[in-house]
């Protein structure tokens, strides 16, 4: 452990990106001028357009979280309690917890290591009487083989969802991510490159399940406010709604500079050993919002760890996205009948090998070359 880190101030994954506080202070203002703070205010209405406008699908409903939007769509789609879904061991924990939160039994199928989204054919080997849906998920802004999996899904009759909450502002064949399967849901949270504060978007070409969600956000309320379903507080407030729409202000410029350095780390990483810059869908379109990495130990002759723990020990707080698999983290693990088939190599694999890095307007040149020196001084010994 070094006793003088290299960065005095931290570096993070994820730090949010934050606008021009002047307009944002100007929509919030509005808000408390109004007096109208929650309960799908025009801000909300605003950012739902917004949304949209930029998927090209038929309907954006604005809500408190992503994870929300996940239990929301199984929910409005009819998949029942107790029946599985069908989602890849490599996301982030909150992809499976929202199922198994809402009732569902996750069954963990394995990836394509090259695009680390959900193989469909693995997708398919797992589809069983008690499966009630699939859950893709677009994995660092880079799409699902969207047209395989809905291909999967319409020969058994099942919903197919997806998780988007790193891919707003990507494209799947030149389309938006956003009108695919029954419904995809994006997150807005702090750390995304689009920030609510926290938030998130069900986005669909679906009326009816567009309509359900609406009532479901709103405690089963429709537009008239009878009660029309169960439901629960998933509203997105306007507070959250005025940071949405200053984020959406910039979206052009965040992924610009998100290039930008993603170009850094490939000149400042190039020509290490067994280090490689994961892409990005080629011809399409992406948000960048991710670097990462993959360090491979036989061809660099350091582990993933070591680097990881060379960074932290300089205030670079790397992220290991995603390690471990879901199928190898609580509650899952300990019931893999249920919930996985094991081993599920691909995604074992990749989990010992990526590493996401400092991007997005908190960092810039000089701490992209004191990283990729750090990476550098570890690989050399």
């Amino acid at each position: 452990m070094p006793r003088t880190p290299m960065f005095s101030e931290p570096l993070h994954v994820g730090r949010p990106n934050v606008g021009d506080r002047q307009r944002l202070l100007e929509r919030i203002n509005g808000a408390l001028d109004r007096l109208w703070l929650s309960n799908n205010g025009p801000l909300v209405a605003e950012l739902e357009e917004r949304v949209t406008t930029l998927t090209g699908a038929r309907h954006c409903v604005a809500l408190s979280n992503a994870t929300t939007g996940i239990q929301l769509a199984a929910r409005a789609c009819g998949i029942r309690q107790g029946q599985e879904v069908v989602v890849p061991a490599f996301t982030w924990i909150a992809s499976p917890h929202a199922l198994e939160w809402a009732g569902l039994v996750p069954v963990f199928c394995d990836v394509d290591e090259e695009t680390a989204t959900a193989d469909p054919q693995s997708v398919e080997e797992l589809i069983g009487p008690r499966t009630g849906g699939i859950l893709g998920v677009h994995v660092y802004g880079r799409p699902c083989r969207v047209t395989e999996l809905a291909k999967v899904a319409d020969r058994h009759g099942l919903p197919l969802l997806f998780d988007a909450a790193h891919a707003f502002g990507s494209t799947y064949q030149q389309q938006p991510l956003g009108g695919f399967g029954s419904a995809e849901i994006f997150s807005f949270h702090a750390t995304k490159y689009i920030n609510s504060f926290e938030g998130g978007a069900l986005v669909t070409n679906d009326d009816e399940v567009a309509a359900k969600v609406r009532a479901m956000r709103n405690l089963g309320l429709s537009p008239d406010r009878d009660i029309v379903s169960a439901g629960t507080n998933g509203r997105m407030s306007e507070i959250s709604a005025a940071m949405g729409l200053v984020s959406m202000d910039i979206m052009d410029d965040l992924i610009e500079v998100n290039m930008r350095n993603e170009l850094w780390y490939r000149e400042g990483l190039a020509g290490l050993p067994g280090v490689t810059v994961r892409s990005q869908a080629p011809k399409e379109r992406a948000n960048h919002q991710y670097l990462v990495l993959e360090i491979d130990a036989a061809a660099s002759g350091v582990h993933r760890d070591t680097v990881h723990e060379t960074l932290y020990a300089h205030n670079v707080f790397s992220r290991r996205y995603f390690y471990p698999g879901c199928h190898q983290s609580e509650p899952y693990v300990h019931a893999p009948a249920v919930h996985a088939p094991v081993p599920l190599p691909h995604t074992e694999a990749l989990s010992t090998r990526v590493l996401a890095l400092p991007t997005g307007s908190a960092v810039g040149e000089a701490e992209i070359a004191g990283v990729c020196d750090l990476i550098r001084t570890t690989l050399a010994g």
